[in-house]
């Protein structure tokens, strides 16, 4: 059973496509990923989804209300956090709950069992004003308020950008926990490590859908021999690598590169007796599995390469 349905949904700005023909299942009681960088398209269809934007072309669905048609009622069983910090910054974190809580016709001790283990965590900081809570504090107070009148979807527009990784390791965590509730959870972000996270993806670039699947069968499809190499020096490494005849594609992550060749056979000997012979000192290759982001890159290449 599906919590959200989207059917080629489109939108512009002008002559700026957003979006271009979305479609997208998810499942009910799912973490479903929304997987791309600043621009793709995610914040857009995040909007239209929760009935703040009208789409030009296409449908969508939650829990099988029409967003246009049906907008008062989703607005009801949907929970959101927007990619900003949008509560009351001069209300203490008490009164943003009780707010959030009262205006959805509720009080906070009704759905109390479905925040509690977020809220012990900032209940301590209850009489401080939101707009001095520490990033990671703000995310949970927004979570919190999201969440306090009991919804049965929960959308989250990149809610971990800007927090620091031991505040995101704990959403995550709050996140799982939550899915043990049944409540159907959209996430966006650009983090990719965040992806591996999720019961299934959908990478998105310029407003079109790359690829939906598991994160570990995304990553299957990779389809080339990879291998992270190290030297002294990273620019002239990547200049180097860029040069061999075997590279497929060549791309810096953190101090490696990642290299994707052309054939099977090319060996870690291969690469470092090429880099030896080109000056590198201290080099390591070792053969690596595709991840998520070198999946990504594979398929904006693979997109850019079939529009031009």
């Amino acid at each position: 059973m599906n919590s959200i349905q989207i059917e080629n949904i489109s939108k512009s700005y002008g002559n700026i496509v957003a979006l271009k023909d979305i479609s997208i299942n998810v499942h009910k009681g799912e973490i479903f990923g929304l997987i791309g960088a600043d621009g793709a398209g995610k914040s857009t269809l995040f909007d239209i989804l929760v009935t703040l934007l009208l789409p030009d072309k296409g449908k969508a669905t939650i829990e099988n209300l029409d967003v246009v048609k049906d907008y008062l009622k989703i607005r009801k069983l949907l929970g959101y956090m927007p990619g900003k910090f949008s509560l009351y910054q001069d209300l203490s974190v008490y009164e943003n709950l009780d707010f959030f809580a009262s205006i959805f016709g509720g009080t906070i001790e009704e759905n109390y069992d479905l925040i509690k283990d977020i809220w012990v965590q900032i209940e301590p900081f209850q009489t401080r004003p939101a707009g001095k809570l520490s990033g990671g504090m703000k995310q949970k107070l927004a979570l919190c308020c999201a969440l306090v009148h009991k919804p049965t979807v929960l959308c989250l527009d990149e809610p971990t950008t800007g927090v620091d990784p031991v505040s995101r390791k704990e959403f995550w965590g709050m996140l799982k926990r939550l899915k043990e509730k049944e409540i159907t959870i959209l996430i966006s972000t650009p983090y990719m490590d965040e992806a591996m996270l999720c019961d299934r993806v959908a990478l998105i670039q310029q407003g079109t859908i790359m690829a939906i699947d598991t994160p570990l069968r995304i990553t299957e499809k990779f389809g080339k021999k990879l291998f992270s190499i190290h030297s002294e020096n990273l620019y002239r490494l990547l200049k180097d690598l860029r040069m061999y005849e075997e590279t497929h594609s060549c791309y810096s992550f953190g101090q490696d590169v990642h290299l994707a060749v052309k054939s099977q056979a090319t060996s870690k000997n291969d690469l470092a007796q090429y880099l030896f012979s080109k000056g590198h000192e201290n080099v390591i290759v070792k053969i690596i599995n595709a991840g998520i982001e070198d999946t990504f890159m594979e398929l904006m290449n693979n997109s850019l390469k079939v529009e031009s």
